[in-house]
Protein backbone atom coordinates (compact mmCIF):
# COMPACT_ATOMS: atom_id res chain seq x y z
CA UNK A 1 0.00 0.00 0.00
CA UNK A 2 1.36 3.81 -0.94
CA UNK A 3 2.69 5.03 2.30
CA UNK A 4 2.14 8.27 3.54
CA UNK A 5 5.13 11.07 4.45
CA UNK A 6 4.95 14.75 5.21
CA UNK A 7 7.21 16.93 3.07
CA UNK A 8 11.25 16.32 2.64
CA UNK A 9 12.86 19.37 4.58
CA UNK A 10 16.25 17.63 4.47
CA UNK A 11 16.94 16.84 0.09
CA UNK A 12 19.36 14.41 -0.89
CA UNK A 13 19.72 16.82 -3.98
CA UNK A 14 20.13 20.41 -3.53
CA UNK A 15 17.59 22.61 -5.16
CA UNK A 16 19.41 24.19 -7.78
CA UNK A 17 20.85 21.18 -9.51
CA UNK A 18 20.94 18.95 -12.43
CA UNK A 19 21.09 15.24 -11.54
CA UNK A 20 21.74 12.18 -13.74
CA UNK A 21 20.88 9.84 -11.44
CA UNK A 22 17.95 10.02 -9.03
CA UNK A 23 17.68 10.69 -5.60
CA UNK A 24 13.73 11.24 -5.11
CA UNK A 25 10.91 9.65 -5.68
CA UNK A 26 8.92 11.85 -8.77
CA UNK A 27 6.10 14.22 -7.61
CA UNK A 28 7.82 14.55 -3.75
CA UNK A 29 7.13 17.63 -2.40
CA UNK A 30 10.09 20.17 -0.27
CA UNK A 31 8.49 22.72 1.40
CA UNK A 32 11.17 25.45 2.79
CA UNK A 33 11.43 27.19 5.71
CA UNK A 34 9.83 30.28 4.27
CA UNK A 35 7.13 28.02 2.90
CA UNK A 36 7.71 28.11 -0.76
CA UNK A 37 6.90 24.43 -2.39
CA UNK A 38 9.12 22.25 -4.69
CA UNK A 39 8.38 18.74 -6.79
CA UNK A 40 10.88 16.22 -7.78
CA UNK A 41 11.09 15.63 -11.54
CA UNK A 42 12.66 14.52 -14.44
CA UNK A 43 12.99 16.63 -17.02
CA UNK A 44 12.10 15.57 -20.77
CA UNK A 45 13.78 15.51 -23.96
CA UNK A 46 15.32 19.09 -23.88
CA UNK A 47 16.89 21.06 -21.01
CA UNK A 48 14.22 22.92 -18.53
CA UNK A 49 14.81 26.86 -18.89
CA UNK A 50 14.98 28.07 -15.55
CA UNK A 51 11.92 30.72 -15.23
CA UNK A 52 9.57 29.02 -17.67
CA UNK A 53 6.50 27.87 -16.69
CA UNK A 54 6.44 23.93 -16.85
CA UNK A 55 3.73 21.09 -17.97
CA UNK A 56 3.27 17.52 -17.98
CA UNK A 57 4.07 15.06 -20.71
CA UNK A 58 1.43 15.13 -23.21
CA UNK A 59 -1.80 13.03 -23.37
CA UNK A 60 -1.54 9.74 -24.63
CA UNK A 61 -5.23 8.94 -24.98
CA UNK A 62 -4.12 5.42 -25.94
CA UNK A 63 -3.75 4.86 -22.30
CA UNK A 64 -7.04 5.73 -21.36
CA UNK A 65 -10.98 3.93 -21.56
CA UNK A 66 -9.15 0.48 -21.77
CA UNK A 67 -10.53 -3.05 -20.99
CA UNK A 68 -8.98 -5.42 -17.95
CA UNK A 69 -9.71 -8.64 -17.20
CA UNK A 70 -11.37 -9.27 -14.10
CA UNK A 71 -9.86 -8.78 -10.72
CA UNK A 72 -10.69 -9.23 -7.27
CA UNK A 73 -10.48 -7.16 -4.02
CA UNK A 74 -7.17 -7.36 -2.29
CA UNK A 75 -5.45 -8.10 -5.98
CA UNK A 76 -2.18 -6.08 -6.52
CA UNK A 77 -2.28 -6.48 -10.30
CA UNK A 78 -4.69 -5.76 -13.52
CA UNK A 79 -3.81 -7.22 -17.00
CA UNK A 80 -5.94 -5.06 -19.49
CA UNK A 81 -7.30 -6.98 -22.43
CA UNK A 82 -6.90 -3.87 -24.67
CA UNK A 83 -3.37 -4.25 -26.59
CA UNK A 84 -0.74 -0.95 -26.01
CA UNK A 85 2.39 -0.16 -26.32
CA UNK A 86 4.69 0.87 -23.54
CA UNK A 87 7.71 1.00 -22.67
CA UNK A 88 9.29 -0.91 -19.39
CA UNK A 89 7.84 1.42 -16.07
CA UNK A 90 6.22 3.74 -18.47
CA UNK A 91 3.56 4.32 -16.06
CA UNK A 92 5.24 3.21 -12.80
CA UNK A 93 4.66 5.95 -9.91
CA UNK A 94 1.42 7.18 -12.10
CA UNK A 95 -2.32 5.81 -11.65
CA UNK A 96 -4.80 3.47 -12.79
CA UNK A 97 -7.67 4.81 -12.54
CA UNK A 98 -11.27 2.87 -12.74
CA UNK A 99 -13.25 5.25 -15.66
CA UNK A 100 -16.27 2.86 -16.02
CA UNK A 101 -18.28 0.75 -13.12
CA UNK A 102 -17.75 -1.78 -11.65
CA UNK A 103 -15.21 -0.33 -9.45
CA UNK A 104 -15.51 3.29 -10.42
CA UNK A 105 -13.71 6.07 -9.15
CA UNK A 106 -10.84 3.74 -7.98
CA UNK A 107 -7.31 5.60 -8.07
CA UNK A 108 -4.29 2.95 -7.87
CA UNK A 109 -0.97 3.76 -7.97
CA UNK A 110 1.06 1.96 -10.20
CA UNK A 111 4.26 -0.07 -8.95
CA UNK A 112 5.66 -1.45 -12.16
CA UNK A 113 5.11 -3.19 -15.41
CA UNK A 114 7.32 -5.07 -18.31
CA UNK A 115 7.48 -3.38 -21.72
CA UNK A 116 5.04 -4.12 -24.24
CA UNK A 117 4.27 -3.80 -28.29
CA UNK A 118 0.89 -3.83 -29.04
CA UNK A 119 -0.51 -6.30 -26.59
CA UNK A 120 -2.40 -6.77 -22.87
CA UNK A 121 -0.06 -5.66 -20.01
CA UNK A 122 0.32 -6.35 -16.29
CA UNK A 123 0.16 -4.04 -14.15
CA UNK A 124 1.53 -3.94 -10.38
CA UNK A 125 0.06 -1.79 -8.28
CA UNK A 126 1.13 0.14 -5.16
CA UNK A 127 -2.69 0.02 -3.61
CA UNK A 128 -4.80 -3.07 -3.18
CA UNK A 129 -8.13 -3.22 -5.35
CA UNK A 130 -11.21 -1.87 -3.11
CA UNK A 131 -14.14 -2.79 -5.38
CA UNK A 132 -13.51 -6.08 -7.65
CA UNK A 133 -13.17 -5.10 -11.30
CA UNK A 134 -14.94 -7.31 -14.29
CA UNK A 135 -14.61 -7.50 -18.04
CA UNK A 136 -17.26 -4.76 -18.13
CA UNK A 137 -15.03 -2.25 -16.08
CA UNK A 138 -12.52 0.45 -17.81
CA UNK A 139 -9.40 2.02 -16.74
CA UNK A 140 -7.79 4.68 -18.12
CA UNK A 141 -3.51 4.55 -17.11
CA UNK A 142 -1.89 8.38 -16.17
CA UNK A 143 1.61 8.75 -15.93
CA UNK A 144 3.46 10.32 -13.27
CA UNK A 145 2.88 14.63 -13.72
CA UNK A 146 6.03 14.99 -12.60
CA UNK A 147 8.29 12.56 -15.06
CA UNK A 148 9.42 13.88 -18.61
CA UNK A 149 8.05 17.60 -17.55
CA UNK A 150 8.27 20.06 -20.68
CA UNK A 151 8.08 23.19 -21.45
CA UNK A 152 4.08 24.30 -21.15
CA UNK A 153 3.07 25.17 -25.00
CA UNK A 154 0.97 27.59 -26.02
CA UNK A 155 -1.81 24.93 -26.64
CA UNK A 156 -2.67 22.23 -23.36
CA UNK A 157 -1.27 18.90 -24.38
CA UNK A 158 -1.45 17.97 -20.31
CA UNK A 159 -0.89 19.46 -16.64
CA UNK A 160 0.57 22.40 -15.89
CA UNK A 161 3.09 21.48 -13.21
CA UNK A 162 5.48 23.76 -11.98
CA UNK A 163 8.35 26.47 -13.09
CA UNK A 164 11.95 26.01 -13.47
CA UNK A 165 14.29 27.20 -11.09
CA UNK A 166 17.17 25.43 -12.74
CA UNK A 167 18.45 24.58 -15.81
CA UNK A 168 17.66 20.97 -15.68
CA UNK A 169 19.10 19.10 -18.58
CA UNK A 170 17.35 16.80 -20.94
CA UNK A 171 16.22 13.44 -18.86
CA UNK A 172 18.10 14.86 -16.08
CA UNK A 173 15.99 15.20 -12.24
CA UNK A 174 15.76 17.82 -10.10
CA UNK A 175 13.52 20.18 -8.00
CA UNK A 176 10.15 22.71 -10.00
CA UNK A 177 8.62 24.91 -7.76
CA UNK A 178 4.85 24.94 -7.38
CA UNK A 179 4.29 27.36 -4.18
CA UNK A 180 5.10 30.58 -2.75
CA UNK A 181 7.08 33.46 -4.55
CA UNK A 182 8.69 32.33 -7.69
CA UNK A 183 10.61 34.03 -11.01
CA UNK A 184 8.26 33.54 -13.90
CA UNK A 185 8.78 34.81 -17.37
CA UNK A 186 5.77 37.34 -17.92
CA UNK A 187 3.81 37.25 -21.69
CA UNK A 188 1.63 40.07 -20.96
CA UNK A 189 1.85 42.72 -18.83
CA UNK A 190 0.90 41.96 -14.74
CA UNK A 191 -0.70 44.15 -12.75
CA UNK A 192 -0.03 43.28 -8.87
CA UNK A 193 -1.98 41.31 -6.72
CA UNK A 194 -4.23 40.17 -10.08
CA UNK A 195 -4.48 36.28 -10.92
CA UNK A 196 -2.39 34.83 -13.73
CA UNK A 197 -2.56 31.65 -15.79
CA UNK A 198 -0.47 30.00 -18.64
CA UNK A 199 -0.16 31.93 -21.39
CA UNK A 200 -1.59 30.64 -25.21
CA UNK A 201 0.82 33.53 -26.79
CA UNK A 202 4.25 32.70 -25.38
CA UNK A 203 5.29 28.91 -24.34
CA UNK A 204 6.54 28.56 -20.92
CA UNK A 205 5.05 32.55 -19.73
CA UNK A 206 1.95 33.54 -17.66
CA UNK A 207 -0.62 36.05 -18.69
CA UNK A 208 -3.57 37.82 -17.20
CA UNK A 209 -6.09 35.18 -16.08
CA UNK A 210 -8.46 33.73 -18.65
CA UNK A 211 -10.58 31.40 -17.22
CA UNK A 212 -10.02 28.70 -20.06
CA UNK A 213 -6.24 28.50 -19.44
CA UNK A 214 -4.42 26.76 -16.08
CA UNK A 215 -4.88 28.97 -13.14
CA UNK A 216 -1.27 29.47 -11.59
CA UNK A 217 -1.34 31.88 -9.01
CA UNK A 218 -1.30 36.27 -8.37
CA UNK A 219 1.31 38.47 -9.42
CA UNK A 220 3.25 39.78 -6.38
CA UNK A 221 4.11 43.40 -8.63
CA UNK A 222 3.52 44.82 -11.38
CA UNK A 223 5.54 43.11 -14.71
CA UNK A 224 6.62 44.32 -17.78
CA UNK A 225 5.72 42.25 -21.07
CA UNK A 226 8.20 39.67 -21.58
CA UNK A 227 10.25 40.25 -18.70
CA UNK A 228 10.45 37.55 -15.55
CA UNK A 229 9.14 38.88 -12.33
CA UNK A 230 7.68 38.13 -8.61
CA UNK A 231 4.36 35.80 -9.02
CA UNK A 232 3.08 33.60 -5.92
CA UNK A 233 2.41 30.42 -7.47
CA UNK A 234 -0.58 28.16 -6.30
CA UNK A 235 -0.36 24.77 -7.79
CA UNK A 236 0.84 23.41 -4.53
Amino acid sequence: MSQLTGPTSVAGQALFTSSATQQHVLGEQMVTPDGRKFRYAKAGASALVRGNLLQSQAEDTDSENLAVAAAAIGATTVTTTTTLTLTANEMAGGYLLVAITPGLGQCLRIKSHPAVTTAVVTLTLEDPIAVALTTDSRIDLVANLYNAVIQNPTTATGSVVGVAIHAIAADEFGWIQTGGIANVLNDAGSTVGTNVSASNATAGAVEAAVTAQAAVGFAVTGITTTEAGAFYLTLD
